[in-house]
């Protein structure tokens, strides 16, 4: 039988806020449609200072925020203007082209605030890669959870634990918001062909083995397990369906095939791209 991969996440940092890494990894590509996985690490931002994510593009994917704490504005080239709070899904279908902006709102920036959340980019099949770009936000309150002994789980995107999120992903999807209280047990079944799991805090066990807090651990296809919570913790489930053949990125775009990625290179350089209302500065394309 196959054995768990363990991948240790690389520390990176988005315009002064620090992340950590597991997707992509030379371990692990992708899970399910996941490409990439950043774990917005809790940090404090003093009063007049917060995220200020400039306008970039993106294609061939959608983006998918989810904050634990705090809130961002999200504005794009569609014309979207959008406040996340925590426990909120903003979620980003680039297709063809798309250009956002992502901050910490006015009024936090002005008190001073905390955030702490996921930002998740899921690659399009490839039919729909070039398709229209759209934007949904959907609240805390129109996710669906489920609680029983010491187990909380809220169904972020896609399907499973028997519930069904309303974000509109295109194919077979798992994002689980998993609390955990100590001495509690969670069935991890093998509902999807692709899985894994990121403990955000806390300490947990996978059967007998404990899993390394702020890591990612892909489980094996078709392997059924049972996650034991040995303190408090929290944990994130990702997975799904397989992606339709291997995907390329480079900077901000993913895509089937090279040449769209050339194109798009080329369309941000030449400033050939969907604008956002109201905002001048942008992120420039990295040699």
């Amino acid at each position: 039988m196959a054995s768990p991969i363990l991948i240790r996440p690389r520390p990176e940092d988005v315009e002064g806020q620090p992340i950590l890494r597991p997707l992509p990894s030379a371990q692990c590509r992708s899970v399910g449609p996941f490409v990439f996985f950043d774990h917005i690490l809790s940090n404090r931002y003093t009063p007049g200072t917060g995220m200020n994510v400039r306008q970039h593009p993106h294609i061939g994917l959608s983006t998918l925020s989810y904050l634990f704490e705090g809130a961002l504005i999200h504005k794009d080239s569609l014309g979207s203007d959008q406040q996340v709070a925590a426990g909120d899904v903003s979620y980003m279908t680039a297709g063809s082209g798309v250009a956002h902006v992502e901050r910490t709102p006015a009024e936090l920036w002005q008190s001073g605030s905390q955030l702490h959340g996921l930002q998740l980019w899921l690659a399009l099949p490839k039919h729909l890669e070039q398709g229209s770009p759209s934007y949904s936000h959907h609240t805390a309150a129109e996710l669906p959870e489920s609680e029983a002994l010491g187990v909380r789980i809220r169904l972020v995107a896609g399907e499973g634990f028997c519930l069904k999120s309303p974000v509109p992903v295109p194919t077979p999807t798992l994002l689980a918001d998993i609390h955990m209280s100590t001495g509690a047990a969670q069935f991890i079944a093998a509902e999807h062909e692709q899985r894994a799991l990121y403990l955000v805090s806390g300490e947990a066990r996978l059967e007998d083995e404990p899993l390394a807090v702020q890591s990612m651990l892909v489980l094996p296809a078709g392997v059924t397990y049972t996650l034991f919570a040995e303190s408090d913790c929290h944990v994130i489930m990702v997975g799904g369906e397989a992606l339709d053949g291997p995907r390329r990125m480079n900077w901000n775009f993913v895509a089937s095939d090279s040449a769209l990625i050339d194109k798009a290179r080329e369309k941000w350089a030449a400033r050939d791209w969907p604008t956002v209302a109201g905002e001048t500065e942008r992120i420039e394309l990295p040699r």
